[in-house]
């Protein structure tokens, strides 16, 4: 029986994946190195240090990966402070399923700006929980951060429910053992081996009320 549910941030409540892949390119574009293709795709579900040492060491930002992660996060808070990019339903949705759940965040996304949208979006209440990647040993797809939302929900992760919408976020729930709704990033869609993972695919958040997660098996 599902008695908690667990979101990711950027994608599901945030229209954010396009500004954190504009803020990281202009730091590349910045120290005149390229921008490959592949990169935006591989950077999704990393941790803050994981992506921080990616544009370090891959793509050849020479700046120490602590201070490339300083310039991306600043850039992405003042954006959200000027106009924080709410997906439509996202405060529905959380507002609705509080009633009825414990609710938990487990996102890729610097703790700082997590508490950041929650506060703007004036629901960091309804949350027992947020987790940040950069709190626990590896990113998604690995399931440590969706492991870690559960521990501190107090209940197994095959009691919760996880909200996804990226390859590597649907990935990493599953491999927690969660249920899993997705949420196709429409400009990212996910791939199709990591939407199989999901129990059910719905196009807006705010489709995953309370009666749907209790559907769920």
């Amino acid at each position: 029986m599902i008695t908690a549910v667990v979101f990711d941030l950027d994608g599901v409540l945030v229209d954010s994946e396009e500004r954190w892949d504009t803020a990281r390119r202009d730091v590349v574009a910045a120290a005149g190195r390229p921008f490959p293709d592949h990169a935006t795709r591989a950077m999704q579900g990393m941790s803050a240090p994981e992506w921080e040492r990616y544009l370090h060491g891959e793509l050849g930002v020479p700046d120490p990966p602590d201070r490339i992660g300083r310039a991306v996060v600043e850039v992405m808070a003042a954006g959200y402070r000027d106009d924080l990019p709410l997906l439509p339903g996202a405060v529905d949705a959380v507002t609705a399923l509080a009633g009825s759940y414990r609710l938990a965040v487990a996102s890729s996304a610097n703790r700082v700006l997590i508490d950041l949208v929650l506060a703007l979006a004036g629901v960091a209440d309804r949350f027992a929980a947020v987790v940040s990647s950069e709190e626990v040993p590896r990113g998604k797809p690995a399931p440590d951060v969706y492991l870690e939302a559960a521990t501190r929900l107090g209940v197994a992760p095959e009691a919760c429910a996880a909200v996804e919408d990226s390859s590597n976020g649907l990935r990493s729930a599953h491999a927690a053992g969660m249920t899993v709704v997705a949420v196709p990033n429409a400009a990212y869609p996910p791939d199709d081996d990591a939407l199989a993972l999901a129990a059910a695919v719905v196009e807006r958040v705010d489709a995953v009320t309370p009666e749907m997660v209790a559907g769920l098996r």
